[in-house]
């Protein structure tokens, strides 16, 4: 069986092509490596074929999904600041990117399309916990790019019979997540700064709460989604469905803290409501939070290399987030 990742050198793409070659599957992985890493793929480098090629060109990948039978399609440009600062660029690899990779699984008859969306979608929620029902809000381009490709992925269920699912994530971390590049994921920032020996940088008060689930969990619920080949043109919540403080994280990490202002754009919560994939996936969380950050902890030296952000770094890093997204 042959299978594409897009964005397979990422985060949860890697973790997903382990996966899928331990199920026996052969395994193309399309990726420009903009945000994802060779050495994410260490594992199983000579199991799986690698072709480093960017969406955004149709031409570029489109020989590669000959004989595929199955695509889950990662790749994506994410950050929230870039996205403001570049809009354009998000348009075209989240957009137009998922659009070419949609048109190559039409054209070459592939039989199980696994979109990963996100739960940014939904911007600042009215309700919590947070069903798939409600209302889309996006705050930013990122978020509004990344419900773009999921509304194309949508159509081509409908229009083209695609068998296709849509999975929406919520706060995902664990190993491999990147270390390097913009201001980002409070764990990745938060584990340089532990590492190296500085203050954790908490916004606001810290008692926003966020839904994290940890990464072999997503992974399961990416291969339960694959295999129910009866759900098609749906859209599911993958999240813990549990909330947890920022604060809490600090605490659970031994880590000293200092506070930075609160950040226009984001909700004080976010909570998945995961009735619906336990219901018709029968799939749910396993790691719990303390479980998952010990396991962080216990290989906390790969953050040694990552950039350590300080309160002026940051304030730099996001000044255009407050400038755009102030209201």
């Amino acid at each position: 069986m042959k299978s594409i990742i897009t964005g397979g050198g990422g985060f949860i793409g890697s973790h997903l092509a382990e996966r899928l070659v331990k199920l026996n599957h052969k395994v193309v992985i399309i990726d420009n490596f903009s945000i994802g890493r060779l050495k994410n793929l260490k594992n199983i480098k000579d199991k799986v074929q690698i072709i480093n090629k960017d969406i955004k060109n149709e031409k570029n990948i489109s020989k590669y999904f000959k004989g595929a039978d199955n695509v889950f399609h990662l790749a994506a440009l994410a950050d929230i600041v870039p996205s403001i600062e570049n809009p354009k660029l998000y348009f075209e690899t989240n957009v137009k990117g998922t659009l070419n990779v949609l048109n190559c699984s039409i054209e070459n008859k592939v039989k199980r399309f696994i979109y990963i969306a996100s739960s940014s979608c939904y911007g600042i929620p009215k309700k919590y916990p947070t069903p798939e029902t409600s209302d889309i809000l996006p705050q930013y381009p990122y978020a509004l790019t990344k419900r773009m490709g999921e509304e194309l992925v949508l159509h081509y269920a409908n229009v083209y019979n695609l068998n296709s699912t849509s999975l929406r994530f919520f706060n995902v971390y664990g190993p491999r997540a990147r270390t390097s590049g913009t201001y980002g994921a409070v764990f990745g920032v938060f584990l340089a700064q532990k590492f190296s020996g500085n203050p954790l940088t908490v916004v606001g008060d810290g008692k926003q709460t966020r839904d994290f689930t940890y990464v072999s969990d997503v992974v399961d619920a990416i291969i339960a989604t694959f295999k129910n080949k009866k759900i098609k043109g749906e859209i599911f919540n993958v999240g813990s469905g549990k909330t947890i403080s920022i604060n809490k994280i600090v605490n659970l990490l031994n880590g000293k803290k200092i506070h930075i202002p609160k950040r226009p754009g984001e909700p004080d919560s976010t909570f998945a409501d995961i009735s619906k994939i336990k219901k018709k996936i029968g799939w749910k969380p396993k790691i719990n939070i303390e479980t998952g950050i010990n396991n962080l902890l216990e290989d906390i030296s790969i953050w040694k290399d990552a950039p350590i952000w300080s309160p002026k770094t940051i304030k730099k890093a996001t000044k255009k987030w407050f400038y755009y997204l102030k209201k």
